[in-house]
């Protein structure tokens, strides 16, 4: 799986804090079916990309060309990764307001929120820190070889 091209790393903190309002909603109702298409969102931008993603295509389409461009890119491999975390506890959630466990879905959908709002508020990616530890972590071939 290619991460793809750099991206602007606007748009990602755009869809944090898209996913912010939609996962402080899902807390505030229980409403799991929106949170059901929050995994989708988060699944689209983690495993087909974030080109195809619906809030990357909303901020491409409406809020980046009222933006001065920038010449800062992000790699999408920590990001994708992060979209991977999110659908993880966005199904998690899913799973505990559908089945009658709201405390699963309670805390999972916390646990999403609270992670977005990093993103959003403080452009700390949790997910994507977390990638950058399991890389330093993990062996490589060059480091094994040495």
């Amino acid at each position: 799986m290619s991460a793809g091209p750099p991206v602007d790393p606007r748009g990602p903190r755009f869809a944090a804090w898209v996913t912010t309002v939609v996962l402080a909603v899902v807390l505030v109702t229980s409403w799991w079916p929106l949170l059901a298409a929050q995994a989708v969102v988060f699944a689209i931008g983690a495993f087909a990309g974030l080109r195809v993603a619906p809030y990357s295509l909303l901020y491409r389409r409406l809020v980046a060309p009222r933006l001065t461009p920038t010449g800062a890119r992000e790699d999408q491999a920590p990001l994708r990764f992060a979209q991977g975390v999110g659908f993880g506890f966005a199904v998690l959630g899913t799973l505990g307001y559908a089945l009658d466990v709201p405390a699963l879905g309670l805390v999972a959908t916390a646990f999403a929120l609270a992670a977005a709002f990093l993103n959003a508020a403080f452009a700390f990616c949790l997910g994507c820190e977390t990638y950058l530890l399991i890389k330093r972590i993990t062996p490589t071939k060059e480091r094994a070889l040495r």
